[in-house]
């Protein structure tokens, strides 16, 4: 390659929070530029919370995405109720635990299955991979994931933005009846996810690893998910109102969605690596063996293993709903009264792509004054031009169909709404 130029561009990212593209030059043998081009229009769900009631909160910001609702909708409600001083009982703790991992099995299976399997087994989509001998590991997913949907159904009222989540707990209570079915059906799930796990660990990954912090929620006694502190491989441990005291948010001029970064650290990542590299002992025993057999050490940095992880993650997240549904008790009452008054508070949770960090200033009326929140997605962007660069610059003897595919699987390996456009992609190579 030496006194060439080789340029890979890819015209449209749609659905990354938006629309973005991916840009990289090769100089004479050296990553000379990556870009990760994120062109999204403003959105304003900030703006659109502006003098709204404090409890629109959870079904506005439920609507930034499909995927994941409930992690914007607690989220929501973490910030708010810290803000308000409120403390919910634990029976509406677990149920809220409870619907979350019905969105990790769910979210996390669209991924496995659909967006991700393909890069592995050599195909350019699912439907393509369904035709030539391989329906039944699809058929697989849509009930992995029709299993999620059931317990957001069961708990949230519906599977696509549930509308029973509130600001204090939720509007009512499912009974045990309800979550019967729910449970037979996660059961079933629990065992074809031991299988799944076994089965991504088959997969071969490129040699690759992360270089830089990683960040996610930490529980002494359980596998965080809808709460916690925040720590980090490199020694951070702060609780959500110290986030921006932490975190710094730019502007880069190829891009309108903000790059993250840790001050005087730099770059890091939130997500499935983060979670299980940082968290790995607080997983169900049954979670722990198949990691393990799957081939997984108690840390994971190589993002191609992504895969890996989500599936020990579903794993997971079938046996702890198992538990919850076997000792569930309805909330009485669903919600704990709320008391206005003019504050600000701060809260996260974890999606299944990473932290989902709100903050909220509130009126005495009961309005919201301001609010901000940090999607994992523009955490980890930047990472993902890290990532990219070191992958690329490793990998530059590979042909231009193969960079292509490698490109695209890189990206992939990051979260689902940077995924779900990406089999779709042309990848332009110029050799100069």
């Amino acid at each position: 390659m030496d006194g060439r130029t080789t340029t890979i561009k890819v015209g449209a990212l749609a659905r990354v929070e938006g629309e973005g593209a991916l840009h990289v030059r090769v100089r004479a043998g050296e990553v000379e530029e990556v870009r990760l081009e994120i062109y999204e229009p403003p959105r304003f769900f900030e703006a659109f919370l502006r003098d709204r009631p404090l409890g629109d909160a959870p079904d506005i910001t439920s609507r930034i995405c499909g995927i994941c609702p409930i992690a914007y909708q607690l989220s929501a409600c973490a910030g708010i109720e810290a803000a308000l001083g409120i403390e919910v009982s634990e029976p509406i703790r677990r149920l809220r635990r409870m619907i979350y991992c019905g969105e990790w099995l769910e979210s996390h299976g669209l991924h496995v299955f659909f967006l991700h399997a393909p890069d592995f087994l050599g195909y350019p989509g699912a439907i393509e991979m369904a035709r030539d001998g391989h329906a039944e590991l699809v058929e697989r997913g849509l009930r992995i994931k029709k299993s999620g949907n059931d317990l957001l159904r069961a708990i949230g009222g519906r599977a696509v933005h549930p509308i029973n989540l509130r600001v204090g707990g939720f509007y009512r209570s499912p009974t045990p009846a309800e979550l019967a079915p729910v449970a037979d059906g996660l059961k079933r799930t629990r065992e074809e996810l031991i299988e799944t796990v076994r089965w991504a660990g088959s997969l071969e990954f490129p040699e690759h690893e992360l270089d830089c912090e990683l960040l996610a929620l930490h529980e002494d006694d359980r596998y965080a998910i809808e709460s916690g502190r925040l720590i980090s491989s490199a020694g951070l441990d702060i609780e959500p109102s110290d986030f921006l005291d932490h975190v710094v948010e730019d502007h880069v001029p190829h891009s309108t969605a903000l790059h993250a970064r840790l001050r005087a650290r730099g770059h890091y990542v939130v997500g499935p690596l983060a979670r299980y590299s940082l968290n790995h002992g607080t997983l169900s025993r049954l979670a722990q063996e198949a990691a393990r057999d799957a081939g997984l050490d108690d840390t994971c940095r190589n993002p191609f293993q992504s895969i890996v992880v989500r599936c020990v993650e579903m794993l997971y997240a079938a046996d702890e709903a198992l538990r919850l549904i076997d000792a569930y008790e309805p909330p009485e009452p669903p919600a704990v009264e709320i008391e206005h008054r003019a504050s600000a508070g701060s809260g996260w949770t974890e999606a299944p792509r990473g932290m989902l960090w709100h903050r909220y200033e509130l009126r005495r009326d009961g309005r919201i004054e301001s609010a901000r929140i940090v999607p994992p997605t523009s955490q980890n962007q930047a990472s993902i031009e890290d990532d990219l660069r070191a992958f690329v610059q490793a990998n530059l003897d590979t042909n231009d169909e193969e960079l292509q595919w490698r490109c695209e699987q890189a990206v992939r390996n990051y979260d689902p709404c940077i995924s779900c456009s990406t089999h779709f992609l042309r990848l332009d190579i110029d050799r100069g």
